[in-house]
């Protein structure tokens, strides 16, 4: 035990990887001399989430040539934050970093980061500027973080960036969390007694195309909603109490006006107008009430989130 507490390193660099192939060794290149040059002790442990294209092999040899370098491997993908909890489990640092592998948060950045921490933050997150993305990607980061910022009580410009360094105190929190669905950033805001962001650069992507497409993120937005607040719920609820109120006070119009005016038959597409509304309203409370649900159920399974194939 005294053993390994002596060669324990004092940075932790989590990369979760899919289909990375082309830009691994690029990586390891600059994120060593980027570490190297903080006069620090590190490792980086790569989490090969189900790659297919040759990335195992390329993190195979990159752990062969260097005792710093780690590797997880899932026997299929499990998605990024699964990757991400994954190597935080097997991390000995006393600072913890994430990092993307596609290079578009360039490594260069760390220092930045560790900076922070020193200045006494828990939790910095990088906050991307000059962003290489499509508008569309742009458009729905900026949703999902004013989403969350609201779900987590801590206001972030940037959830959705991977950059991000945490205390060792804070990743001990996040992995001693039994939850099935988790949204890392913001469990670990959630847990932090102080967050910091700052800007960081992001590099257009060399190869491929984002692995978030909408309906991931639309999974994503649900995970957040249902996992971290029961603000939706209840906001159904009030919006019902609402509608009953809205619909009491148009049935007694109605009333009054059958007996001024008389019968009429002008208004039966406003009335199915009204129905199809209250009809949307009720499915929407029940697909919520089904969201929670599903949660539940699977909380109760209790099966791995990931299983780990090889460790090297």
């Amino acid at each position: 035990m005294k053993d390994a507490e002596a060669v324990r390193p004092e940075i932790s660099v989590v990369i979760p990887v899919f289909n990375e192939v082309t830009t691994l060794v690029d990586l390891h290149q600059r994120l060593a001399q980027t570490l190297k040059d903080t006069g620090r002790s590190w490792e980086v442990i790569f989490v090969d989430d189900g790659s297919r294209d040759g990335s195992t092999d390329v993190l195979r040899a990159l752990h062969a040539q260097d005792p710093a370098v780690r590797v997880v491997r899932f026997n299929r993908n499990y998605g990024q934050h699964a990757a991400v909890f994954a190597g935080m489990e097997r991390t000995r640092g006393e600072v913890i970093v994430t990092l993307d592998a596609d290079l578009q948060n360039p490594p260069e950045e760390i220092p930045v980061l560790l900076q922070a921490i020193e200045n006494g933050a828990d939790v910095v997150g990088g906050a991307r500027v000059n962003r290489h993305d499509s508008w569309f990607r742009r458009a729905s980061s900026r949703a999902m973080n004013r989403a969350t910022s609201a779900v987590v009580g801590v206001r972030m410009t940037d959830y959705g960036c991977m950059l991000r360094a945490y205390r060792r105190a804070v990743v001990d929190q996040i992995v001693a969390c039994q939850e099935i669905s988790r949204f890392i950033p913001a469990l670990a805001n959630s847990f932090a007694a102080s967050v910091a962001e700052v800007a960081v650069e992001h590099a257009p992507r060399r190869a491929g195309r984002s692995k978030y497409g909408f309906l991931r993120l639309l999974r994503l937005a649900m995970d957040l909603m249902t996992g971290f607040s029961l603000l939706p719920i209840q906001a159904v609820s009030l919006s019902g109490v609402l509608v009953a109120a809205l619909g009491l006070g148009f049935a007694v119009f109605l009333g009054l006006r059958r007996l001024l005016v008389g019968p009429e038959v002008e208004g039966v597409f406003t009335l199915f107008t009204i129905l199809f509304f209250f009809v949307g309203l009720q499915i929407l409370a029940l697909g919520l009430i089904g969201e929670y649900v599903g949660r539940i159920y699977q909380e109760v399974r209790r099966r791995p989130r990931y299983v780990v194939s090889e460790v090297l």
